[in-house]
């Protein structure tokens, strides 16, 4: 079985609707390329350096209008498409949360996922305005067989959390990304996406922010590490094919998921 998958690479700003005029165009290249599933950065809704009150004033539910827009960009253009918006606090709460959500061919949300790992590092708090996910189980969809999984940015440097989506059964791992340019952090990101594809022998479909609030480098990677198509610092869309024969061989080869003698957490909070 093979799927075509691609990564969006753009540089979303504060105004939500420009935001998806940016990624339908982005959308429609990827899905004239052959891909099935479109992966677009964390955050496309609405991006700035800094969150702050501008976030929450802008948050919207998830059945909104940037979330409707996100589905009808997926059924006209026929894919699976993933996105990052800003999500309304819960009832009583006053945080928003960093929510990536995924709407099939016909426009139906098949899967949703809310960052569990907060950028509280490198010098910013995105706790200050953001709630983290619930430990949940991993939020996954399927596609002609093919078991896809979600994780968001800053998820990448917690291998425990992409292993839980590789234990769920997934065979790509999905990761939009607002990753913070500075010192050394693409070298960082690119080391990261390599590694968590290989230990879980999983693809991985990274889809960064470019400038000037996100690093760029977006990349798709396959079981063995190797990067099949990769982005450098500009918009764009970047393509490849899972195959499950490939994925078969390589899992023959390294049974590293199989092998391991430590289970995985039920999802309770680190002590």
């Amino acid at each position: 079985m093979t799927v075509g998958i691609a990564v969006v690479q753009f540089a979303p700003g504060t105004d939500p609707e420009i935001n998806l005029s940016s990624l339908r165009e982005h959308v429609r290249t990827a899905a004239e390329a052959g891909a099935r599933v479109v992966v677009a950065p964390e955050y496309s809704m609405f991006a700035v350096t800094r969150l702050d009150e501008r976030v929450v004033a802008i948050a919207q539910p998830l059945d909104g209008p940037f979330t409707s827009g996100l589905a009808a960009l997926a059924a006209e253009f026929g894919v699976f498409l993933v996105a990052g918006l800003v999500e309304s606090p819960s009832p009583g709460a006053t945080r928003i949360s960093n929510t990536l959500v995924a709407h099939g061919p016909d426009g139906a949300r098949v899967a949703v996922y809310r960052k569990v790992h907060l950028y509280d590092a490198f010098g910013h708090l995105e706790s200050d305005v953001v709630a983290a996910g619930p430990l949940v189980a991993p939020a996954t969809f399927a596609v002609d067989g093919v078991v896809f999984g979600m994780q968001t940015c800053f998820d990448l440097r917690f291998p425990e959390g992409c292993r839980r989506v590789a234990a769920a059964g997934a065979h790509v791992l999905l990761l939009p990304a607002q990753w913070i340019p500075g010192p050394a952090k693409v070298d960082q990101w690119t080391t990261l996406l390599r590694a968590r594809a290989i230990e879980n022998t999983v693809y991985v479909a990274a889809a960064d922010q470019c400038a000037p609030r996100g690093a760029g480098s977006s990349m798709i990677v396959d079981p063995a590490g190797t990067v099949l198509a990769e982005l450098g610092d500009e918009p764009g869309v970047a393509t490849a094919t899972v195959d499950t024969a490939h994925l078969a061989r390589v899992r023959t080869a390294n049974p590293s998921l199989s092998l391991r003698r430590f289970t995985i957490s039920d999802g309770s909070a680190a002590e």
